[in-house]
């Protein structure tokens, strides 16, 4: 996939994911916003020359990216995102939870999308 494939596609994800929480399925809206910070990882992290292959290594470039811009919500939205991704598996976040983080991945993929387009 190229750089901008997968930011569309997280930008698609989050549409998604709002449509799948506004229908009541929180589980599809999870992975959603998992997918969608993953892609936007990836997007920056390719644009980088990051590795992302691996869940870890998407990890790895995640925080890479974040200490290297410095920026405390890019930290907390990958904590909110892998949050997201453990609840698409076992259900487990409550409802204040899910409303809290919600807006932290949003924020994420957007703040990592503009590292994108400043590189450009």
């Amino acid at each position: 996939m190229l750089t901008t494939d997968h930011a569309q596609t997280a930008e698609g994800f989050l549409a998604d994911a709002d449509r799948e929480f506004d229908a009541g399925d929180a589980l599809q809206a999870s992975e959603k916003l998992w997918g969608a910070a993953a892609h936007a990882i990836m997007a920056v992290a390719q644009q980088r020359g990051l590795q992302y292959g691996t869940h870890r290594a998407l990890i790895n470039a995640a925080r890479s990216i974040a200490d290297e811009v410095d920026d405390e919500r890019l930290r907390s939205g990958i904590l909110a995102a892998r949050h997201f991704h453990s609840n698409f598996y076992n259900g487990t976040m409550e409802p204040e939870d899910i409303e809290y983080d919600r807006p932290l991945v949003h924020r994420f993929v957007a703040l990592m999308l503009t590292l994108l387009e400043q590189e450009r």
